[in-house]
């Protein structure tokens, strides 16, 4: 009878859920290339920063395009992922695939083998794919809706989950549209890194389909709360460090924001968009705007204001004919 306290406490022990391993740490740099407010000058095309061995954060200049658009290069024991090839297609001013090659390991047969995928198929994020087709042991994968879905098994789309086993390192791939009708989002459960394209970033978060990315959102954000979330990565910075938005088309960032947003930012991205007006809203960390509405109203503006001009000149015409046939 004695023992049966210490096999009640061994079957308890047993029983209970293995505890979550924490992600490896890393570091991001205090402040980014961020262009230059004279783009004569030279400037380096592409800034290299390792998070942590295997892990490399990769940043276009701004003066190279605008956008400035990040990438990340995740590798594992048989093969390495790169997450969107950036906004600049020519390899001699961009040197994106010499910089991705120069990274990755040697194995028995050569570089070890890579893997190219995107966040979305916007130019600014797939622009580079050229440079990649035809390297030896290179797959790039497409980014069309039917191409992702077939490319990666996802036939439930966009409630299905897949994951990419690099060797050692399995990284989740997580629809996300309502930006994109193809958009994914990438989790990295030895980081907690959430690499999340243009779905969550700081500056203009641009929504095609409010619905849709109010859905991706609560998903992302059911799916994550109760794991590790080192910080979101995104694919643009936008906003300076008062959380201003810097004018479409700026090559220069003076005072440029951190590029990582956190957990809390996520969580709270249901609610922002359960409240969003539908044209604009600011948050602290990122701005909600949808295009398409945001120019019809400018257009109804713009009509309305037509119409005005044309009732006042309507007006004015009629007195003055009144004015003449009475004189």
């Amino acid at each position: 009878m004695k023992r049966l306290p210490v096999l009640v406490l061994l079957a308890a022990l047993l029983t209970l859920p293995p505890a979550t391993a924490q992600p490896a740490a890393g570091t991001l740099p205090a402040r980014w290339q961020t262009g230059a407010a004279d783009c004569t000058a030279a400037t380096p095309p592409l800034q290299v920063h390792e998070y942590r061995p295997g892990t490399y954060v990769l940043r276009q200049s701004l003066c190279a395009d605008f956008e400035g658009p990040f990438m990340y290069l995740l590798i594992g024991n048989r093969q390495a992922l790169l997450i969107d090839t950036g906004a600049v297609a020519d390899a001699q001013s961009m040197p994106l695939a010499k910089t991705v090659l120069g990274l990755l390991p040697d194995d028995a047969h050569g570089k070890r083998p890579l893997l190219v995928v995107h966040t979305h198929g916007h130019a600014d994020h797939r622009a580079g794919d050229a440079q990649f087709a035809g390297l030896p042991a290179t797959r790039i994968a497409p980014t069309d809706l039917a191409g992702v879905r077939r490319f990666f098994g996802l036939p439930g789309w966009p409630d299905a989950r897949a994951s990419v086993d690099l060797g050692g390192r399995k990284i989740e791939v997580i629809p996300t549209p309502g930006h994109h009708d193809a958009h994914l989002a990438y989790y990295d459960p030895s980081t907690g890194l959430l690499f999340s394209g243009d779905f969550l970033l700081p500056g203009r978060l641009l929504i095609e389909d409010t619905a849709t990315y109010a859905d991706s959102a609560r998903r992302v954000a059911t799916l994550l709360r109760d794991r590790p979330v080192t910080h979101v990565l995104g694919g643009h910075i936008e906003l300076d460090a008062a959380g201003q938005a810097y004018p479409h088309g700026a090559q220069h960032h003076p005072d440029e924001r951190r590029l990582q947003l956190d957990k809390r930012d996520l969580l709270g991205l249901p609610a922002a968009l359960a409240a969003f007006n539908g044209f604009y809203a600011r948050q602290p960390n990122y701005l909600l705007s949808h295009p398409l509405h945001n120019l019809l109203a400018l257009a109804a503006g713009a009509l309305a204001a037509l119409l005005l001009v044309a009732w006042a000149l309507r007006r004015w015409w009629r007195r003055r004919s009144a004015h003449r046939a009475g004189a």
